[in-house]
């Protein structure tokens, strides 16, 4: 990256300022080791939920929290957000995050347990937005269910979709970037879907799933 770009990127991701609720989100996050969404992705997902009118939606990887106040905070005022977590702990750092920005607690469904045991239990074409974090090689496997509960019109939005710039390194060929470069071009050729890929935070693979009425 040049110079000039790496200062627009910079300058891009601090655009739209964080407040205290999401700084200690993150800084929960840092404490217990787990990944959070970088600033300038969380502010496009804000801002795509918000265009979009979601209602439900379904996050793999709760965290503690970043992600999900970007979404909820764009979601419709009575939408609901099931977040699927396997750490008990990070969900609970998640729930403190949600008490303190005032989000009712109806508003966030959090399951403890794997994401592939969770999602095939979700109900299909139900959902406005499905959220995919891509920082490991399941990721292929909770993109083709997402695709599954999503409601024509609705997006899936994967996070990490640049891993660090490996995945634009053709020479990068270790397990996890060869794995989410394919799922890119995987969503990419899908015929069903309309995608993009947004160069904000560790990259966004953003994609709205299409009608098949004529």
């Amino acid at each position: 990256m040049s110079a000039d770009r790496a200062q627009s990127w910079a300058y891009a991701e601090d655009f739209v300022a964080e407040d205290e609720v999401l700084l200690r989100a993150r800084g929960r996050a840092a404490q217990l080791g787990c990944h959070s969404m970088l600033p300038g992705s969380c502010a496009t997902l804000t801002v795509l939920a918000a265009a979009l009118g979601a209602r439900s939606a379904v996050e793999v990887g709760t965290g503690t929290g970043v992600a999900s106040l970007a979404l909820l905070r764009g979601m419709l005022p009575d939408g609901v957000l099931t977040t699927i977590d396997v750490e008990v702990e990070h969900q609970r750092a998640a729930k403190a995050a949600f008490a303190e920005a005032g989000i009712r607690a109806t508003r966030a469904r959090a399951i403890s347990g794997r994401a592939l045991d969770v999602l095939p239990r979700l109900t299909d074409g139900a959902y406005d937005l499905v959220l995919v974090s891509a920082a490991e090689t399941s990721c292929a496997l909770y993109v083709e269910q997402a695709r599954r509960l999503l409601r024509e019109g609705g997006m899936l939005v994967v996070d990490n979709a640049l891993w660090g710039g490996s995945v634009a390194d053709p020479a990068r060929r270790d397990e996890v970037t060869t794995a989410i470069r394919d799922v890119g071009r995987a969503v990419r050729d899908d015929e069903h879907m309309l995608s993009t890929l947004l160069p904000v935070g560790d990259g966004l693979l953003v994609s709205v799933k299409r009608s098949t009425r004529a």
